[in-house]
């Protein structure tokens, strides 16, 4: 049960469909409810049941959908699957037809918390909100038997609060897709005109919970010092485009990019800026890592988790455009340490290969659904690879 799914790629999409993927290459059936998109669904991300249900785009994020919960509908198509388990990937309203679902039919409730909707809100100036924010967010998770959340620091802010089931898991980053030598010079040159030109880059929704404004803001101090020596670029969309666009002209916005094309950029760049200090935990920095780019990362949250400051990357303080300024200034101009913190950076993302991470997913699955016999000739089914019949 998702609120966002293909064709919308973000952090939440690629971990649901790692999931969905992960089971099913384990011999599981998967049942997938998502929003409809006006141009498609881009497809169920590797077969089996999918439900599309109607949605309106949410006004500050068109390309973001608000399903309609018509949890009747929804309840008869699960009825027909039968789930041996329900995993409520996001707090939407999908996600809470599936928490009813499950409650309903005492069904093992799985949910994941993969945005800091509390920090969003003071992002937003709505700093007021943030304790009822707080409140839906413990209501809804509280019934679930395990909550993944890809964050350590997010997993004891949780149990601190009360929500002792929480685990880490949804942290891990495909290797052999996102990986060095998928750089490109023809990419290079289309994007900086010149070889030896820095391709200092940023991948992210373009929304204030980014920290947009000081990435703006220590772009421009880079590019005064640089000049010519290097060359910004950004991937992605949002409502903050039109004041990128306006405030650093400058740099290239390519907008949203496809999973492969995003792969060949992060190769073809030299290093990488996120100044975000809401990431659970910043997939995009892994990304970027895998291809052995270093990362500059903003002191907080998840990406404090990834990047270790001289090893892979360097740390910022989250508000500090002047110290991100004076950092891409430092990597511009040092080849040799670009190189080293980029070898750092593809060995941290290899110790979170998704490869691992996905066996324990299954071993979490395991754990909430028991083996069971439904007739006197038929096998046990478990959720192991061999044999595995549960739906989930």
């Amino acid at each position: 049960m998702t609120d966002t799914y293909l064709p919308q790629i973000n952090g939440v999409t690629t971990v649901v469909r790692r999931i969905a993927d992960t089971a099913r290459a384990a011999g599981h059936a998967v049942a997938i409810v998502a929003p409809r998109y006006p141009h498609g669904s881009g497809g169920d991300g590797g077969g089996g049941s999918e439900l599309r249900v109607p949605s309106l785009p949410f006004p500050p994020y068109p390309s973001i959908r608000l399903s309609f919960p018509f949890h009747r509908h929804v309840a008869h198509f699960l009825d027909r699957f039968a789930p041996d388990l329900v995993h409520a990937a996001t707090e939407g309203p999908l996600g809470v037809v599936g928490r009813r679902y499950a409650m309903d039919k005492s069904l093992p409730l799985v949910t994941s918390f993969h945005t800091d909707f509390p920090q969003y809100a003071r992002d937003y100036g709505l700093a007021v909100l943030t304790p009822f924010v707080w409140r839906w967010l413990l209501h809804f998770h509280r019934p679930a038997r395990m909550i993944q959340t890809p964050g350590i620091a997010v997993r004891d802010e949780l149990v601190r609060r009360g929500l002792r089931n929480t685990v880490v898991w949804g942290r891990g980053v495909d290797t052999r897709h996102f990986r060095p030598d998928r750089r490109h010079a023809g990419w290079r040159r289309w994007m900086a005109g010149a070889d030896d030109t820095v391709i200092v880059l940023h991948v992210g929704r373009l929304a204030p919970e980014k920290n947009l404004r000081v990435l703006v803001n220590a772009w421009n101090r880079a590019h005064r010092c640089l000049g010519p020596r290097a060359t910004f670029v950004i991937a992605g969309e949002g409502p903050e485009a039109r004041y990128v666009a306006a405030h650093a002209p400058f740099a290239r916005q390519l907008g949203f990019l496809d999973r492969d094309t995003l792969a060949d950029l992060y190769a073809s760049a030299d290093l990488c800026v996120l100044p975000s200090r809401t990431e659970t935990c910043g997939l995009v920095a892994l990304e970027a890592m895998a291809a052995g780019l270093p990362v500059i990362a903003a002191d907080a949250g998840g990406l404090a988790e990834s990047v270790c400051h001289e090893e892979n990357g360097l740390l910022v303080r989250p508000d500090d455009a002047r110290g991100f300024g004076h950092a891409i200034v430092a990597l511009a101009l040092d080849a040799d340490r670009r190189r080293a913190l980029g070898a750092g950076a593809r060995h941290t993302a290899e110790s979170r290969d998704l490869r691992i991470e996905d066996q324990e997913l299954l071993r979490q699955y395991a754990t909430l659904v028991p083996s069971r016999i439904t007739s006197p000739s038929s096998q046990a089914v478990s959720l192991t690879p061999e044999g595995a019949l549960h739906r989930c």
